[in-house]
């Protein structure tokens, strides 16, 4: 049986890979697209306005660093003429004052502002730029002034898994709508310096601890959204709420994508926005419509009750584990694959308990 088909509700559009920072767990592939190979300003206009025209509600402008493209006004007034909500996610450390205002008047909606650490020394050690941390809780300010809600996205993993309280006071004393705790996912660059960066179970235990109480405690004042680490769970995340489901990527050179790992599934091919309408690719595309659905499952998944709640998971963590994309997520527990997760930690095994959505 052929899946239900919706329209898209979001884009994240990566503009750029260029960035200022130098962030070891950067989710941009190893081979960082050149300036000279980004689409031109009209392809992007072109597409948003074919993304609004299928039911895009919101767009997500991301890089690398988004804030380094000249046009990025431009493409902020199209999305805003079309009604699509834009939320612009930046380091902020090559952002004055004054282009923010113009952002502002160009119609952006929402602000996100990544901090690699809780304190200056954090953010800089990390991002390998000088007084980075200042000249964010600048910009987070001057987005408050403006009227415009920030979100406080904190990527965690041992360098600063201890700062986690100090982020929560952090968003609080810059007025932050939303405050998002994401354990860094080992794709990328942040595969490559795994070693580095995974943290202790220990600290992740004390973290979901925390972090569970002080959603509570502040309910009402400031949304806190947690991003678990998969090597330390039971059930994997709903990857993209499931794939090609409501959501795509637009990549800097163009590639539309149904997560922004995908193409580490060799065996897919996937369709370049200048060679095909966007609905087009959304609706036809073999790459898209791979894992849409449920047809696509193992018995194991399709017979699962949580196979509505996290569709079989991440299907590139699946193939890069398994070196089979329609396998369950070894995140997940009733994967055959779960032990390999415990054994990329590097940790004794030790009792367990569960680190899931239900949790959360």
């Amino acid at each position: 049986m052929e899946p239900d088909i919706f329209p898209p509700l979001g884009i994240l559009a990566e503009l750029t890979h260029r960035c200022p920072l130098q962030c070891g767990y950067c989710s941009n592939p190893l081979e960082l697209l050149k300036a000279n190979r980004e689409l031109e300003t009209q392809t992007w206009l072109d597409a948003f306005e074919q993304a609004a025209d299928m039911g895009v509600l919101q767009v997500h402008l991301s890089g690398g660093e988004p804030t380094l493209r000249k046009d990025l006004e431009e493409i902020i007034g199209c999305l805003s003429s079309q009604g699509v909500y834009t939320n612009l996610i930046t380091a902020a450390v090559s952002l004055s004052d004054a282009r923010l205002a113009t952002f502002k008047e160009a119609g952006l909606d929402h602000i996100q502002i990544s901090f690699q650490g809780a304190r200056p020394e954090t953010t800089e050690k990390i991002g390998h730029y000088r007084n980075a941390h200042q000249k964010k809780v600048e910009v987070a300010k001057a987005a408050r002034k403006l009227g415009l809600p920030v979100t406080i996205n904190a990527p965690i993993h041992r360098l600063n898994i201890s700062e986690v309280p100090e982020f929560v006071q952090l968003a609080l004393d810059l007025d932050a709508e939303r405050l998002e705790i994401a354990n860094v996912q080992y794709y990328g660059w942040a595969e490559l310096n795994k070693a580095a960066l995974l943290p202790h179970r220990t600290d992740v235990d004390r973290q979901v601890e925390y972090v569970t109480a002080i959603r509570e405690q502040l309910t009402g004042i400031l949304n806190i959204d947690f991003v678990p680490p998969d090597y330390y769970a039971d059930y994997p995340k709903p990857c993209m709420g499931g794939w090609a489901k409501d959501a795509f990527v637009i990549t800097p050179g163009g590639m539309m994508l149904p997560c922004h790992a995908a193409q580490s599934i060799k065996s897919l091919t996937f369709t370049s926005i200048k060679d095909m309408p966007l609905r087009e690719i959304w609706e036809t595309s073999k790459a898209f419509n791979a894992y849409r659905g449920t047809d696509w499952m193992n018995d194991r998944c399709r017979s699962c009750e949580r196979r509505d709640i996290d569709f079989g998971g991440c299907r590139c963590q699946a193939m890069a584990l398994t070196g089979d994309a329609t396998e369950t997520d070894p995140a997940c527990i009733k994967s055959p694959f779960h032990e390999k997760m415990a054994e990329l930690t590097f940790t004794d095994h030790v009792q367990r308990r569960v680190i899931g959505t239900a949790d959360i």
